[in-house]
């Protein structure tokens, strides 16, 4: 008697036999691809199928799936590549703007100046850099503009959208497609935006530091604040040590904190220019928390979006 997963596939193939031949497949193993997962189980093509694959018995195997922890390396690591993708991004719409108001010279263009000197701080790749001082002269090319899209999340969660964009409608009608498809609500100019101070911030991982070296180079380079990150002590020791502090900084002392690090020894990532940071975080319960996660990440996949900022703890 064939096996239930046997009669199974026996059925499916009967069913759709009829549709292989229109398919666009050139060998038997794109078969595979269908997805019949009894690794025990073989089965031979059907009459009308001979004719495209040939009398060939084919086996079909469970696709292989990462382990947890290597799904959350992935995930970490996509997190941290889409993190530099978008801090490139940013710079390079920067230094369009800086070109389009000022011309290519950086010695006669302060602004532009300003700009491929954050870059530098930001370790942006060089070809980044002549690909969009070149980009500002081509036709058509408007100069970015910096606009901030309010949103309110999932638990009473704030949201402020940080945009820079040549074309304000195609991306605030993007912001809203996606706010809406997530259940989530635009809010009014000056709904949000106040509950969120702007600063310079410097971002080190927990395990990159000793807690109170850092402390200590904080204080003696005049840093206003250091931010320490939400200790679970549920989450595995994996997820821990993705952890950041946060060194706050006046635009002025902000070069200086940089300088005392780098004596020290402590790797850091600077901002992009400057950060939002929550003036009275709130907590909120699991539900809400997946919620606001899968908001912000769809949010970031917009191109126009640069960094989504929220006053979830």
């Amino acid at each position: 008697m064939a096996s239930p997963s046997g009669r199974a596939v026996g059925a499916f193939l009967h069913k759709f036999s009829h549709g292989f031949s229109s398919l666009k497949c050139h060998n038997y193993s794109s078969l595979q691809s269908i997805g019949f997962l009894d690794r025990n189980f073989s089965y031979s093509i059907p009459a009308k199928m001979k004719s495209i694959y040939g009398s060939r018995r084919i086996w079909t195997y469970p696709p292989v799936c990462m382990g947890r922890r290597s799904s959350k390396i992935a995930t970490r690591k996509g997190a941290q590549d889409l993190k530099k993708a978008k801090r490139y991004s940013k710079i390079g719409k920067e230094v369009v703007s800086a070109v389009k108001k000022g011309g290519p010279n950086p010695i006669s263009n302060t602004a532009l100046a300003t700009v491929l000197e954050k870059a530098k701080e930001l370790d942006v790749p060089k070809e980044i850099l002549e690909r969009n001082i070149k980009r500002a002269s081509e036709k058509g090319q408007d100069a970015y503009i910096e606009k901030f899209y309010e949103v309110y999340g999932f638990g009473g969660v704030g949201m402020v959208v940080e945009v820079l964009t040549d074309k304000i409608n195609r991306s605030v009608a993007a912001v809203r497609e996606v706010v809406k498809d997530c259940g989530a609500k635009m809010a009014d100019p000056g709904s949000i935006l106040f509950k969120f101070k702007r600063a310079r911030v410097v971002n080190i991982k927990v395990t990159d530091a000793d807690k109170d070296l850092l402390l200590a180079i904080a204080l003696d380079s005049g840093a206003e604040d250091v931010i320490e990150p939400p200790n679970d002590e549920d989450d595995p020791e994996e997820d821990r040590s993705e952890r950041y502090y946060k060194v706050v900084s006046s635009a002025e002392n902000y070069a200086a904190i940089l300088s005392k690090l780098r004596e020290g020894g402590i790797a850091f990532e600077p901002d992009n220019g400057f950060e939002l940071l929550p003036l009275a975080p709130i907590e909120v319960d699991d539900e809400a928390v997946d919620l606001n996660k899968e908001l912000m990440s769809k949010l970031l996949e917009l191109d126009d979006v640069d960094a989504v900022y929220s006053d979830q703890k």
